[in-house]
């Protein structure tokens, strides 16, 4: 699988730094950390630098607008859940998907669109499906993946009611409005630009953006490194075990500073299940992990202006909190091995 292949590329180079190069023991909790940021630095910049050119290239060579007034128009949700299944099979963590969000504004997609992806892309994957499926079961994962899909969908249709897009910053909503290369006397793309004038307008736009970004990128990957590496599983256990109310919205705020993606996430999970926290509990602590990141939120400051961040940030948190009643509601059902 794509995700597989990509992971064990950057992953190998941060065991040839980390472990071959300095030496360190893979235990200490300062080499987890720095694995863990030398593997995300690489993987998020590579994704950041070809995203955004491939996307740039498409741009100057695309009539974007026509894509624009057809998911603007009265096939907006359509837009949402079509938007919300292609993050479902991108094989991208919360962090990672900050790119294609990037690709998208500059596109000029609809916010409320681009949102259903964001919200999506780092719950669901297919490497997070097979893990589910083995590890919680098929009802389990199946019903996940719905409520990942249907947030999405929900997700997008709040923003866009909402009117997100006047709450973007200079740099997001002047990419929505970059003039694209065109023919003499055309006001739209043409599909006969030279590859010279689609690669400069990509190069172009790969720098402003990639400059603007670069070091709130550094800045969200080494505070979730630092957590990544030193905070302990038993905190979450033992505090969260007992199945109160407030432990399910107390489980979604204490996974918004960490960082994994739904790959990394899901044998924690397992091991927290195993260790006697609810199902709900568990759900929420995973799905705030992957798609309510610390690092994720540095990263949107830059396209988001902090209004619009606090809605985010209280949508997600409503979500993932009702979400983890629900499973708790209904715990006997998915029957998962492990379970108090």
């Amino acid at each position: 699988m794509c995700e597989c292949l990509s992971l064990k590329i950057f992953t190998m180079l941060a065991d040839k730094i980390v472990y071959g190069w300095l030496d360190m023991e893979d235990s200490s909790h300062l080499a987890t950390s720095l694995h863990f940021f030398i593997e995300d630095v690489t993987k998020i910049f590579s994704l950041l630098v070809i995203i955004i050119y491939l996307v740039g290239l498409a741009r100057a060579s695309l009539n974007v607008e026509r894509v624009r007034d057809y998911l603007a128009g009265k096939h907006r949700l359509f837009g949402y859940f079509a938007a919300a299944c292609f993050g479902a099979i991108t094989p991208f963590c919360s962090c990672s998907s900050i790119p294609l969000f990037l690709g998208f504004t500059q596109a000029g997609i609809p916010l409320g669109i681009t949102m259903a992806f964001l919200i999506t892309s780092p719950m669901i994957n297919e490497v997070a499906v097979v893990l589910l499926g083995g590890l919680l079961g098929l009802k389990f994962t199946i019903v996940y993946s719905a409520i990942g899909i249907a947030a999405g969908v929900l997700g997008g249709i709040f923003f866009d009611a909402i009117g997100a897009d006047k709450y973007l910053t200079d740099l997001a909503a002047s990419a929505k409005n970059i003039k694209q290369p065109s023919q003499p006397g055309s006001d739209s793309l043409s599909q006969k630009t030279t590859w010279k004038e689609r690669h400069e307008f990509a190069k172009s736009e790969l720098f402003s953006i990639v400059g603007r970004i670069w070091k709130w990128i550094i800045i969200g990957i080494g505070v979730g490194a630092g957590l990544h590496g030193y905070v302990p599983q038993s905190v979450i256990v033992d505090n969260l075990g007992d199945g109160q109310w407030w432990s399910v919205p107390a489980a979604t705020i204490i996974g918004i500073p960490l960082y994994s993606n739904a790959s990394g996430i899901i044998p924690v999970a397992e091991s927290l299940l195993g260790k006697g926290l609810p199902i709900g509990t568990t759900l929420a602590f995973m799905m705030s992990t992957v798609a309510a990141s610390m690092p994720e939120f540095v990263m949107l400051k830059q396209v988001m202006k902090t209004k619009l961040l606090v809605f985010f940030f209280i949508f997600l948190l409503f979500l993932f909190t009702l979400t983890g009643w629900f499973f708790n509601a209904f715990s006997s059902f998915f029957a998962i091995p492990g379970m108090q």
